[in-house]
């Protein structure tokens, strides 16, 4: 069965995005569809997002992510609703940040048993990773440093990227070069 769903784990800043979106156009055959776990905290209601978000999701002023029960909820909705497009024949590149490290890949891992997935660890050194998280200014300072090495605590990955040592698109097509066998 050839590979349908890409995994990409990363700390905040890491560079996730960015290649996913360098893998949409390095992938040959179906079009891939990118998801992150940006696009399920910016679908919740704007109670359920930021400073004391109760079961939400909160991001301390050190950058701490503190999921709640309500959040931790709809993320497994999030997850099995990814699986259930990927068994609808969608083939999908999904951007996420394993704050549970083991645990969240696992969880990942029970929603789409069965299928093809290719495991990528996104490294970024840490202070790349903060530079990029300063340039944004959208994210909580602190939050790149503290998920740098976090986010993989446990984790086991089918290929790791570091893209504070290559561009997007250089990693993009060493993903692809797997996905195709090349």
């Amino acid at each position: 069965m050839p590979t349908q769903v890409i995994i990409l784990n990363g700390g905040s800043s890491s560079g996730k995005s960015s290649l996913a979106r360098a893998l949409q156009d390095a992938l040959p055959g179906p079009p891939w569809l990118t998801f992150g776990t940006d696009t399920l905290v910016e679908a919740l209601p704007a109670r359920m997002r930021g400073g004391d978000a109760g079961d939400g999701i909160a991001f301390g002023p050190d950058g701490e992510v503190v999921p709640g029960a309500d959040f931790r909820r709809l993320d497994d909705a999030w997850a099995l609703g990814m699986a259930a497009a990927a068994r609808a024949g969608a083939h999908l590149v999904i951007d996420e940040v394993f704050l549970g490290g083991a645990a969240s890949q696992t969880r990942w891992r029970d929603a789409l048993s069965g299928m093809d997935v290719l495991w990528v660890g996104v490294r970024c050194d840490p202070e790349v990773a903060a530079a990029r998280e300063a340039a944004r200014g959208d994210r909580t300072p602190g939050m790149a440093a503290r998920q740098a090495a976090l986010v993989h605590e446990g984790v086991s990955y089918d290929l790791e990227v570091d893209t504070s040592r290559s561009d997007p698109a250089s990693c993009a097509r060493t993903i692809a070069a797997r996905v195709t066998g090349d």
